[in-house]
């Protein structure tokens, strides 16, 4: 069978490229690659020569030379406790609650702010913690889902929560009823549709939202434990 011709330059040519590059000015080579590029010819080039006849292509980096992220000195008030600390720059409010001070209950669900399982309070509106940064909290005043019950015992939300069967697999739960304290704190439960529109942030993938707005319902009103002081 006769040999298939091939596209892939000779051993001899590519020498020869090689040869002619290394003759050409820095801008000559620039312009020699792009053309020979549009042509398919630069693949059988050996890497090395087209790393330096080519300025534009990335250089690899260590670790060792990567720029260390910026660690930021910061006073945290969360759940009535304030924390000294020093934390990455850019670390996540979320990342910050569940890795450093272990209140896992808020949830990492999407990660993007859509599905509202991060939900905390901060300074008594709600916040997607996800979506901000630690450092940029000095001095308010954080609520947490741990950070509704007092002394043990559970807030009146979370009695109604259990009491209505509002929630199924409870991935969602934290982010719901901090969304839920804001939305009664906040004058926003006065009808069914209502609290819908203004829990409409809280996703609950088991379909728990009729029992969500019955006992935000009962709690219409009264003002749910916050948490804190």
């Amino acid at each position: 069978m006769a040999a298939q011709p091939s596209d892939e330059p000779t051993p001899d040519l590519a020498d020869g490229l090689e040869d002619l590059l290394k003759q050409l000015s820095p801008t000559s080579r620039r312009t020699f690659l792009r053309r020979l590029a549009s042509a398919g010819v630069t693949a059988a080039l050996p890497a090395a020569v087209l790393g330096e006849t080519n300025p534009e292509s990335p250089k690899p980096t260590s670790s060792a030379s990567a720029t260390p992220a910026s660690v930021v000195p910061a006073s945290l008030q969360v759940n009535g406790h304030s924390y000294p600390i020093e934390v990455e720059a850019r670390t996540t409010l979320l990342d910050f609650l569940r890795e450093s001070l272990g209140l896992i209950g808020s949830k990492k669900g999407c990660d993007h702010g859509q599905c509202g399982a991060c939900t905390v309070l901060v300074n008594g509106r709600r916040i997607n913690s996800c979506l901000t940064l630690a450092v940029m909290h000095e001095g308010d005043k954080i609520i947490t889902v741990e950070g509704l019950a007092q002394d043990g015992q559970l807030s009146a939300l979370q009695d109604a929560f259990i009491r209505h069967d509002a929630f199924q697999c409870g991935f969602c739960t934290a982010g719901q009823l901090c969304s839920a304290a804001a939305c009664l704190t906040e004058g926003h439960a006065n009808s069914e549709t209502e609290i819908r529109e203004w829990m409409s942030g809280n996703l609950c993938r088991c379909g728990a939202y009729p029992n969500i707005v019955a006992a935000i319902q009962e709690l219409h009103q009264q003002t749910p434990v916050a948490g804190g002081s």
